[in-house]
């Protein structure tokens, strides 16, 4: 295993660590934010959340740059933001901090693209990210990581800042699913 699929591996690794974060009821106080609070296990979560986004891009940028893509590293990267992105929407709507019909979109979105994916790995192809696809996954990453910091530090200004970036990542899963599906429509046309 080449070192930009062990890096992959490792943000599906941090996920355990994330949702302890965000489910054990830590009582390490709160850090007042304008007119809210953030809780310091919110605040360790988003970070944990962002080095883990970052290793999305590190892992892509090593294997490109060495010339070390593999067919398995093409897999496992889509998977892991997956894991990493359901898991966090999941329990940002546990917490009240994210709308449950936006994650069941998304989500839903990303049961499909696999199921494509599938389909297209039992006729030999391997679909990899487009530049949708990875708009995609920045948008919701950064809607996340806005949604962790309760709005920090846009909760200041008053500004929406992470209410936004979740449509704005919602539109670009829609648009990127449809675009995704209408590319690789072939495969399950002439699947078998």
């Amino acid at each position: 295993m080449n070192i930009p699929n062990k890096i992959t591996l490792s943000r599906i690794f941090l996920i355990p660590i994330f949702i302890i974060l965000l489910s054990v009821p830590f009582n390490w106080g709160v850090w007042d934010i304008g007119e809210s609070s953030l809780p310091i296990s919110h605040l360790a979560a988003a970070i944990l959340f962002i080095v883990a986004s970052t290793t999305d891009w590190v892992d892509g940028y090593y294997a490109r740059k060495f010339n070390l893509v593999t067919n398995l590293g093409k897999f496992l990267d889509p998977l892991a933001d997956k894991l990493l992105v359901a898991t966090a929407l999941i329990l940002l709507v546990e917490l009240g901090l994210a709308p449950a019909w936006v994650t069941i979109i998304i989500i839903s979105r990303e049961f499909a693209i696999t199921g494509l994916r599938l389909v297209a790995a039992g006729e030999g192809v391997v679909l990899a990210a487009g530049s949708m696809g990875k708009l995609k996954t920045v948008t919701q990453m950064v809607a996340i990581a806005a949604l962790l910091l309760h709005n920090f530090p846009f909760s200041y200004m008053g500004l929406p800042f992470a209410t936004i970036m979740l449509y704005v990542a919602l539109f670009f899963t829609i648009l990127s699913g449809y675009d995704y599906f209408v590319k690789n429509w072939h495969v399950m046309r002439d699947s078998k």
